[in-house]
């Protein structure tokens, strides 16, 4: 006689069979990775054989399937763009006031040594 868990046993009569579930997936072929991973290769060889316009196209079907196979990661980049952008703004903001900064101290050198 096999003793099972409560939580277990729950989560089987809720869900069904949920072992079924997993295996499954563990089962699965990945193939929208192997068919994203192939056309990369492909658009590689491409690439590098000069048939440029060729090249892109397939490594541009190929970013579009990798991206339909990590769509989690796509969200989070996505999510998380925001806020480098903002970074960037601020990153920016401070590049101009130091050059404004430095064409202020050129001018100031520029007219004592002037005259």
């Amino acid at each position: 006689m096999a003793v099972v868990p409560l939580s277990k046993a729950a989560n089987v009569a809720a869900n069904g069979s949920s072992d079924a579930l997993r295996s499954k997936k563990a089962n699965s072929i990945p193939w929208i990775r192997y068919a994203a991973a192939c056309t990369l290769a492909t658009s590689g060889a491409l690439l590098v054989t000069g048939k440029r316009r060729a090249g892109l196209a397939t490594a541009l079907t190929g970013t579009v399937l990798a991206m339909l196979d990590q769509q989690e990661v796509v969200s989070a980049g996505w999510n998380a763009l925001p806020g480098y952008l903002e970074e960037m703004q601020e990153l920016l903001g401070r590049a101009q006031t130091a050059v404004e900064d430095l064409s202020a101290q050129g001018q100031k050198l520029r007219s004592v040594l002037g005259k």
